[in-house]
């Protein structure tokens, strides 16, 4: 195409031009396939779609098709949609196709874009993914561009928060199926957990596109989604250690020389987000804890005192490094997350290890209780499970390292459609909050005479609706968008850009509606005329509003365009361009400026005092601000800093997360695997070969002496796992006898016995039973085992103080663990199965589950603090229960049907002297 290689060397540089560069020659060849499709009917178009497949399955590849299919797309988006692909547009498809990351300006129709790789890679018929950061996208843009794709005779579905096994199950069946992050991640941990794989919901991992791809994979991914279930009730325990905090005495001055007594009972340190209690702090909790009788006997570190800590830990940190109104907010007797990168309300999510229900105890409203994990997975190693990852956003290149370390993503700046007219401005720095608001509604007053939209962006509610008063003090009429007001966002992002209004926005990552000059036409038809039935009357009213809104488009374009107004620098350069990137969309003209204090945030935390002094000499005065390029410079590098510790934290979680993950690999593979069979009897055979290997081993050890043998031990070992009383003694004092000889003798008792219970409950139910018990106890020893690597990740920190790698240990230790895990499997797997009593009279039950578990999907937050989709009671998960039990029967050790409800804490009934948890109630 003429000219547009040198318009991309001279707009972006040679280096992405000659990544560009070749998809260009594609976009040509597409171009001259459009004379050939544009003529035809919608039916032989249709038509192509079959054609495709059958090409594909004879042989050729999704590459070999891709101008056809792309050219299709492109005139079944202009049937449908009434929009032509830009040639641009075609680029960024190609992009997507080929795995990679296209970066396209706000604006620039990334929703559009998708639909070309999801149509080309959906003809293979593996299934296609589209992600999007919320669930009102996902549903917008499924019944969106589902329009092209089923005029092409594709299926679409969407996965949002609600749906029952059935409809999601349908929604997976689909070609294309849109949904949220967390709804995949989360549905793929549940299947892990299900007992059947037809009860399962997703069909596999082939193609997937993530929208908005550095919010969900580098912000979103520095914690992993959880599924846990409920714990004992400690909620009272948060509340009365709640209302010590208040008498903590606050630090008077912080620092590494500050003398003891300004130090106050803790320190706070902003920058890594952590209080801890000092040595006073220590001794004055001890002292309230214990005349509020919480603390008994001891200090607060004893070991017997040790959940004191964490509830101590906890409510301090509610108190002082959580803030209402920035990090939460409290509606409905709710304590609700609120998102720091998009500002919405996390609906459903809660903060983990206790830290949401300190916030709750703090606010005084209903504390819930906590949960226990039961299964994990970070956003990294769920994403790497696809075949062909692909992502699109407004702003990658500040990450496009940690996109190629970690998801071997190379990002790609696609050209715009038409050059960026945005005007951006240098950084104003004040010395106080009041002067910077007070330059800040200045600069608004000046755009709303001259009839110029404003967008101004804030860090948190609690900043934004401080401005929103200083502005009704002004009698300057505006609108303000964030959490409090959700459901109105749609409308007041669509007409932001109308003559002179201002909106203040809290945040604008992933809002997903475009502003447009003069105000969006669609929006307000939609709106004002929803009432009219008149098709005449509708039609007129309707060019109306379209000619108002196109005046006004020419009103804002003299006047300058949308002005952007950033309030503060955020700690992420990709949110400030994000805000920036709302100008300028398709050619508009545009403007931006940020406003900055020394009170701020980011310039408090990273070195204002030095900037302070600075100014100071400078002679700086009230009201007058610094204005130069190099205080652009310093910020960035401030920025630089903040995302290069986060990527460290995101690094350092991965390394961990690796170890864990190879296990779920195998656990979750070795799950997928007996689901798959109907008979795993092959599998215990084994095991109970190997267990019998293992205990004569560790009892009569090969190559000991006969005195050192513990005869005694294997005799009440073999009773415990086998129900079986052998004459160990006796065969030990045989003279001669071996090792071997004992461990043959105890197999061939053990499968006898084995044999017996088969013919006794028939061979159909006790090939169902030792499925069931098979899977239940991988379950219930998984989840015990993530427990257990929580622990041991939280203590081998520890081990640095040693000169000793703390992954490294972590490493090894998770090794061995994962090794125990495997030998508790076989023999607790046999024990249940040598002692299960099944009541023949009922047929086997089914195996997919039928009752419920209480469990809340949670996604952590940054520094211990979790949050998660969910809080409801969670229809995919529950365990049937393979004895039938009834009450007010007397208890029989020998039949579990009489024991009625026992204590999951409470000595086993059957009398084997271990915990009913670790026992029968593993059947449960």
């Amino acid at each position: 195409m003429p000219g547009i290689d040198a318009f991309l060397q001279r707009l972006f540089g040679s280096a992405n031009e000659r990544k560009i560069k070749r998809f260009w020659t594609t976009v040509k060849e597409i171009n001259e396939l459009e004379p050939r499709f544009k003529p035809m009917t919608d039916e032989e178009l249709q038509a192509m779609t079959p054609a495709f497949k059958e090409r594909l399955a004879n042989g050729e590849t999704l590459e070999d098709i891709l101008p056809e299919a792309f050219a299709v797309v492109r005139e079944a988006a202009q049937r449908t949609l009434g929009q032509r692909h830009f040639d641009v547009q075609l680029v960024g498809g190609m992009v997507l196709h080929y795995g990679n990351i296209a970066e396209m300006k706000t604006g620039e129709g990334k929703t559009l874009v998708a639909t070309l790789a999801v149509y080309l890679n959906a003809l293979a018929g593996e299934g296609v993914h589209v992600v999007t950061v919320n669930d009102y996208l996902a549903k917008r843009d499924s019944d969106w561009m589902g329009q092209i794709y089923r005029f092409l005779g594709l299926t679409v579905g969407v996965i949002v928060h609600g749906l029952s096994d059935e409809e999601r199950r349908a929604n997976y069946a689909a070609d294309i199926t849109y949904g949220t992050n967390n709804e995949f991640g989360f549905d793929y941990l549940r299947d892990n957990m299900k007992y059947s794989i037809d009860t399962m919901v997703q069909r596999g991992h082939s193609y997937v596109i993530v929208d908005e791809v550095d919010s969900i994979l580098i912000d979103e991914a520095r914690t992993p989604l959880i599924i846990s279930g409920p714990t004992e009730d400690l909620t009272e325990q948060y509340r009365k250690v709640d209302a010590l905090i208040p008498s903590l005495i606050p630090p008077k001055r912080q620092g590494k020389d500050v003398p003891p007594e300004e130090k106050g009972d803790y320190e706070l340190d902003e920058k890594q987000r952590q209080v801890t209690l000092t040595d006073q702090g220590n001794e004055h909790m001890v002292q309230l804890l214990r005349e509020a009788g919480l603390l008994s006997h001891g200090d607060l570190y004893d070991i017997d005192n040790i959940s004191l800590v964490h509830f101590v830990n906890q409510s301090l940190k509610a108190h002082k490094l959580f803030q209402k109104d920035k990090d939460y907010i409290v509606k409905n007797n709710e304590v609700i997350i609120i998102d720091e990168f998009t500002g919405r309300m996390m609906q459903g999510r809660r903060f983990s290890e206790g830290l949401h229900q300190a916030l709750e105890a703090k606010e005084g409203v209903t504390v819930q209780p906590e949960n226990v994990t039961l299964a994990s997975i970070t956003f990294q190693n769920y994403f790497r499970l696809y075949d062909k990852l692909a992502g699109m956003t407004g702003t990658a290149m500040t990450e496009a390292g940690e996109f190629m370390d970690i998801y071997n993503l190379e990002v790609m700046e696609i050209p715009t459609n038409l050059p960026v007219k945005r005007e951006d401005f240098d950084d104003e720095v004040y010395r106080t909050f009041d002067e910077k608001n007070e330059a800040v509604i200045k600069l608004i007053e000046e755009a709303q005479k001259r009839g110029q939209p404003v967008l101004v962006g804030t860090t948190s509610i609690e900043k934004s609706e401080h401005l929103s008063d200083l502005l009704k003090k002004r009698k300057i009429v505006h609108a303000v968008l964030n959490a409090r007001y959700h459901e109105q966002e749609a409308q007041i992002v669509a007409q932001a850009g109308r003559p002179g209004q201002v909106t203040i926005a809290t945040n604008m990552a992933g809002r997903g509606t475009d502003i447009q000059l003069g105000g969006n036409a669609d929006m307000r038809i939609k709106q004002e005329l929803g009432g009219i039935v008149d098709q005449d009357e509708l039609a007129r009213r309707a060019a109306e509003i379209r000619a108002e809104v196109a005046a006004h488009k020419e009103r804002v374009i003299a006047a300058g365009g949308l002005y952007i107004i950033g309030t503060e620098r955020h700690e992420s350069r990709r949110i400030d361009n994000q805000l920036r990137g709302r100008s300028g969309r398709q050619g508009d003209p545009g403007a931006s400026k940020f406003f900055l204090s020394l009170q701020d945030d980011l310039m408090r935390i990273f070195g204002s005092e030095r900037m302070d002094a600075v100014l100071t000499r400078l002679g700086l005065q009230e009201g007058e601000a610094i204005t130069h390029p190099w205080v652009n410079k310093a910020l960035e590098k401030a920025q630089q800093k903040v995302e290069a510790r986060n990527f460290e934290i995101r690094k350092q979680i991965l390394k961990y997360d690796n170890v864990l993950n190879d296990q779920r690999k195998v656990i979750f593979e070795q799950r997928k695997v007996i689901m798959q069979s109907d008979d795993v009897s092959d599998e215990i055979k084994e095991y109970r070969a190997t267990v019998v290997e293992e205990l004569v081993e560790r009892h009569i050890p090969p190559k000991a002496y006969a005195e050192q043998w513990d005869a005694a031990g294997l005799h009440q070992e073999i009773i415990d796992i086998f129900g079986l009383d052998l004459p160990i003694v006796e065969w030990t004092k045989e003279e001669g006898i071996a090792d071997e000889e004992v461990r043959e003798r105890v197999l061939k008792e053990v499968e006898t016995r084995a044999a017996e219970r088969t013919a006794n409950f028939t061979v159909e139910l006790m090939r169902y039973v030792e499925k069931a018990i098979l899977l239940q106890t991988l379950d219930h020893l998984w989840r015990e085992h993530i427990i257990n690597l929580e622990h041991l990740r939280q203590y081998v920190g520890l081990r640095g103080y040693g000169q000793r790698d703390p992954l490294n240990e972590y490493k090894g230790e998770a090794f061995e663990l994962f090794e125990s895990l495997l030998s508790r499997l076989r023999i607790d797997v046999i024990r249940q199965l040598m002692h299960v009593v099944i009541n023949t009279e009922q047929p086997p039950p089914e195996m997919p589950h039928d009752e419920p578990r209480q469990m809340i999907a949670t996604k952590p937050e940054f520094g211990g603090a979790e949050a998660g989709q969910g809080g409801e009671p969670d229809p995919y998960r529950g365990q049937r229960t393979i004895v039938n039990r009834e009450r007010d029967v007397a208890v029989d050790p020998n039949d579990p049907s009489t024991w009625g409800k026992v204590q999951r804490n409470a000595p086993c009934p059957c009398g084997s002297g271990r915990k009913f948890k670790h026992c029968h109630g593993a059947l449960v």
